[in-house]
């Protein structure tokens, strides 16, 4: 397999166009089109890791932090350690690839991991993205709308939530006259016509509308396909930010912070006692999440787990939620173990002899003083 192919595997899970605007997921280093012998996954790139994909025969690095983020104004290999982490890589032939906050946002993702982790039920996103589909309605002769169908649903269209192929269609009447340099399929040029149509509405994310309407275009017998395009506010059940969940049981509170310690691995964290002593309703965002602080407190969860939280923050909120800061690293950490479970299941579907590997030292630049 090569890393264009890997690329789209997992840009099928975690679409890089549901990143943050300004974020640069996707490939960082390296040729995409060169075979890939094993696969070294980490949620930053260091100089350990490299050796350690070097180690291991890895010729394909997938991170979830991108490591160029900000424009390079110049290599310099004497002094500056990133310059050399990319000398590096280049001279070792090693392909970077980054998934940052298309990986947040997607399902299974950052911050679905984080609710597993603590055994969260009933985990839906805490915030869904919209705006990002539209409704493309089809008009075409009844014996044909099965196929014209089929085509968009291979393009990626009628996908909600789990179900996949979805649609609606209704029969009715449909009118044309072609001019004298046309060529219709049914019917005679300059010629008024009438044919029994079906109406077909599918559901299709805005980067994949306008494979859509090639594919649509490609099946439609019409010289001129009759086709509209809507574009939507719903809520997108498949992309979004954070998660939320139930506990198994409910906690007093002492009890669900020794909880969050164990499952988390985690020794030291912050917290503000929010005010409610049972805690049985849990809002989490990987990573920097606390612009849905609100968001939580909104949706009536007791408790909110995220990372790089203010003084201030806790300060607007310490009788409003149980708010924990567990950490950047801390949580996201969990969410390579899910990369590594679907690339090895698209590894072994192609029957490749691809390694996955996690690797197994820690990242983290924040350490812990204990006196």
């Amino acid at each position: 397999m090569t890393g264009i192919e890997i690329i789209k595997y997992f840009e099928n899970w975690a679409p890089k166009e549901i990143a943050w605007q300004k974020d640069n997921t996707g490939l960082q280093i390296g040729s995409p089109i060169r075979k890939v012998k094993n696969i070294l996954l980490s949620l930053d790139v260091t100089d350990l890791v490299v050796d350690d994909a070097i180690k291991k025969n890895c010729n394909f690095i997938i991170t979830h932090h991108p490591f160029l983020f900000h424009p390079i104004k110049k290599i310099d290999l004497h002094k500056d350690k990133n310059s050399k982490l990319i000398e590096k890589l280049i001279k070792n032939d090693i392909t970077l690839y980054s998934a940052h906050t298309n990986l947040d946002s997607t399902k299974d993702g950052v911050s679905c991991q984080l609710a597993k982790r603590l055994l969260l039920k009933e985990i839906d996103f805490l915030v869904k993205m919209k705006s990002n589909q539209f409704k493309l309605i089809i008009f075409v002769p009844e014996n044909f709308a099965a196929k014209v169908s089929e085509a968009v649903f291979n393009a990626g269209g009628g996908v909600i939530g789990e179900y996949s192929n979805c649609s609606f269609s209704t029969k009715g009447t449909g009118t044309f006259n072609g001019s004298s340099k046309t060529n219709p399929s049914f019917g005679k040029k300059e010629t008024f016509e009438k044919i029994n149509e079906v109406r077909i509405e599918i559901i299709v994310d805005s980067w994949k509308l306008n494979n859509a309407i090639s594919a649509m275009i490609k099946a439609h017998p019409y010289e001129e396909p009759a086709y509209d395009i809507i574009p939507l506010e719903n809520a997108n059940q498949k992309y979004g930010m954070g998660a939320i969940g139930f506990l198994e049981k409910p906690l007093n509170q002492k009890k669900f912070l020794d909880f969050v310690a164990a499952k988390l691995k985690i020794k030291n964290f912050r917290y503000t006692t929010g005010g409610k002593n049972i805690i049985s309703s849990v809002a989490v965002c990987g990573g920097s999440g606390s612009e849905y602080i609100d968001d939580a407190v909104s949706s009536g969860a007791d408790a909110f787990i995220t990372a790089d939280l203010k003084y201030h923050t806790f300060q607007d909120y310490e009788d409003r939620i149980l708010l924990i800061d567990a950490g950047h690293y801390e949580t996201e950490i969990f969410s390579l173990d899910e990369v590594k479970r679907r690339l090895t299941a698209c590894v072994e579907s192609s029957r490749s002899n691809i390694k996955i590997f996690k690797y197994e030292g820690s990242t983290n630049p924040i350490i812990f003083y204990n006196n």
